[in-house]
């Protein structure tokens, strides 16, 4: 395994971010891995790595870049109950300033970055992203829809934009939902939107999970939710990347 720290240019500057992605040379799909809310830390890189294992090239950028190298905010070790008001302070500002149009013009970077690594094959690329991440990762794939072949969102506020930002997707789509942050009534109509817009996905809760369920380094974590995770994610990727 090789992890890379990066300088990641784009329209208003350069990011900071890490790459990870199997040694002995080759060629491997292309994966941008957005962050949720608290951003690059040990938790992320395990993730990727972890990802990075099954044969692809992961990207993750620290988003929030314009306020600085991550980690932007700063974490303890561990997002108890008792940190997360101070944490949710301290990053929600950072989370609000990211707009859309800074979202796409950061994509476009992103996706031109890692296209033109040594490491990774051509053909088309997987967007997945977690909480706030998952949103970013919707956008980014509705914004290139020629370049982005896999989009996956966990616990992510995929609806915020409306049912007809899906309109312009041609990747196909799992987007895994904690039971805390969509009602059922809510998933059927998100899931109407995917249908009249022609998309192939799959979207469902997660059965016994809240907000931020793939996070192990937080209180609401969930180990069945986070295999349940790689279960959804890794057959997507391997169906449209890998030519499966």
């Amino acid at each position: 395994m090789t992890v890379k720290t990066l300088e990641i240019p784009t329209v208003d500057g350069v990011a900071d971010g890490f790459a990870a992605f199997p040694g002995g040379g080759g060629r491997h799909p292309g994966v941008l891995m957005y962050p949720d809310g608290f951003g690059i830390r040990p938790v992320l890189r395990e993730m990727a790595e972890e990802l990075a294992g099954h044969g692809y090239y992961v990207l993750v950028p620290n988003v929030f870049y314009r306020h600085g190298p991550a980690p932007v905010a700063e974490l303890p070790e561990f997002v108890g109950a008792q940190d997360r008001e101070r944490v949710m302070g301290a990053v929600m500002p950072l989370i609000q300033a990211h707009s859309l149009e800074r979202v796409l013009r950061d994509a476009e970077g992103y996706l031109g970055f890692l296209s033109a690594q040594a490491e990774v094959a051509a053909g088309p690329l997987g967007v997945t992203g977690y909480c706030i991440g998952g949103l970013y990762a919707v956008r980014t794939a509705a914004a290139h829809p020629g370049r982005v072949g896999a989009l996956a969102a966990f616990h992510g506020p995929v609806g915020v934009d409306g049912p007809r930002l899906f309109e312009t997707v041609t990747a196909q789509v799992h987007l895994g939902h904690a039971e805390g942050d969509l009602t059922p009534d809510a998933l059927g109509e998100l899931n109407r939107g995917l249908d009249a817009a022609g998309v192939a996905y799959t979207s469902e809760i997660y059965p016994g999970t809240v907000h931020g369920f793939t996070m192990a380094d937080t209180e609401t974590f969930s180990a069945a939710g986070l295999k349940l995770h790689w279960e959804r994610l890794l057959p997507l990727l391997e169906r449209t990347l890998n030519g499966g």
